[in-house]
């Protein structure tokens, strides 16, 4: 299993061949949710595409903490294993199998009770209820599963393996593909055919990794019988990844938020929104991705005690972001209506739609810059700036402006497009100041990273 050394080697060729893997497995997991949404958009309607995409922020937000803290465990095992710490680096995967599988059971459980409370709380329209209800539910009862494949591969690249994951995610997306058709045209299960096919794949997903991990990865092996908790390293994956963790939950906070917003204009607005998130999450992840790269990359330089290679990784990354943005906001200016078109045949949902993806890809630069900030700061382990300026990005500029345009102006769901690039803005212009700072390269994690300090990790 390729574990990728991020120490050595023009920075800019490590990136691209670390994020490359990455964006293509990312990629393939967004066509868990975008075939979810072509199948019931296009052979059951459009309320049930709505059903789907009102309750995708619910998910995430269920998600966002447990898979924030786990990116602690990204940032450590990224730092023991450039500094070859191989007892520490097993505390923290022994630590981190156990959080996920508690963590799984909780959500699982809390899932499957709150599922009809929390939709009725984003306003969800009475006709969508039971279609939204039921996705939900059967999603949260695979939600184990979920957590296993997503912290597995959270470890993996942290060592610097990002292909392994690929081929898994290829593999369970093509058995997802084929039992969305199967189970909602032949067997005509609506809603529910499209949950269970994503359970199911997500399943083979997490199987798959512990097979391939089992016998080829010495370091990330699960075995049962050895499994145990250390107390030093869940402490300090909860210092790096609890802010991450806390800055996830309310990035997914806002997108309820906005979705209640949204819901409130209808089906049609709700449809749209789905089907366009679908199209614009596929552009947005090249810079996501080099965002969680450089994380990685600063991890295991800083381990190896190479701070201005960390720099030097930046400026290349804001390079290769720039150039894949732009190209992305010409795709979705030339194509976006036709892309809407792939999801459905409503006229008014492609027309909304439409300028969705014309108003927020005129922006992905700015996002692809704010991700990558954030993810230098992360990998240093300066974790508090991030959150504070998902704060700041998003309830005191993209929530506050959703509502003064749609409410105050009334200027229809154009108002609820135009906030999302506003955060962005603000959240550039303010990890790019903190960056030019240089404040991060004096937090713990940079000059006193876990692998010098004894009381870290025994």
């Amino acid at each position: 299993m390729a574990m990728r050394d991020l120490t050595t080697g023009d920075e800019t060729k490590q990136l691209i061949d670390f994020a490359l893997p990455m964006l293509f497995g990312n990629i393939f997991q967004q066509f868990y949710n975008m075939v979810d949404s072509f199948v019931v958009g296009r052979f059951v309607g459009t309320s049930a595409l709505a059903a789907v995409g009102t309750s995708f922020p619910i998910i995430f937000f269920m998600l966002a903490l447990i898979l924030g803290v786990s990116m602690g465990s990204t940032v450590l095992i990224s730092q023991f294993f450039g500094a070859k710490d191989w007892k520490k680096l097993d505390d923290v995967v022994a630590t981190s199998y156990i959080f996920l599988f508690v963590a799984g059971l909780l959500m699982t459980i809390i899932g499957l009770a709150a599922a009809p409370i929390i939709l009725k709380l984003l306003a969800v329209p009475e006709g969508i209820m039971p279609e939204a209800t039921t996705y939900l539910r059967i999603t949260f009862a695979g939600i184990l599963a979920i957590f296993g494949y997503n912290g597995v591969a959270a470890m993996l690249r942290g060592m610097g393996d990002s292909k392994t994951p690929l081929y898994i995610l290829i593999t369970a997306t093509l058995v997802n593909v084929v039992l969305d058709l199967l189970f909602v045209i032949v067997f005509h299960l609506g809603v529910a055919g499209v949950a269970w096919a994503t359970i199911i794949s997500q399943g083979l997903s997490f199987i798959g990794a512990l097979i391939a991990l089992n016998k080829r990865n010495p370091y990330l092996r699960l075995d049962v019988k050895k499994l145990h908790w250390d107390k030093y390293s869940f402490s300090h994956m909860l210092r790096i990844g609890l802010p991450t963790g806390l800055q996830q939950t309310l990035v997914s906070l806002g997108m309820m938020t906005l979705s209640r917003i949204v819901n409130e204009f209808g089906p049609q607005t709700m449809a749209a929104f789905t089907a366009a998130s679908r199209i614009d999450s596929i552009a947005a992840m090249p810079a996501m991705n080099l965002g969680a790269a450089i994380t990685t990359f600063t991890g295991q330089n800083i381990g190896a005690g190479k701070p201005e290679r960390v720099k030097r990784g930046h400026l290349s990354a804001i390079a290769v972001n720039s150039g894949i943005s732009l190209l992305m906001t010409l795709t979705i200016l030339l194509f976006g209506r036709r892309l809407m078109g792939i999801f459905t045949n409503d006229p008014e949902v492609i027309g909304i739609g439409s300028s969705y993806l014309i108003i927020v890809g005129l922006f992905y630069v700015a996002f692809g810059i704010m991700f990558i900030n954030n993810g230098v700061m992360r990998g240093a382990g300066d974790v508090f700036i991030p959150m504070i300026n998902t704060v700041l990005a998003l309830w005191l500029v993209r929530v506050p402006v959703a509502l003064l345009f749609t409410r105050v102006f009334h200027m229809g769901s154009d108002g609820i497009w135009w906030s999302i690039p506003a955060g962005w803005m603000v959240g550039m212009i303010f990890s790019t100041w903190y960056y030019r700072t240089g404040k991060w390269k004096n937090v713990k994690g940079f000059k006193n990273s876990p692998i010098n300090d004894a009381k870290a990790v025994s």
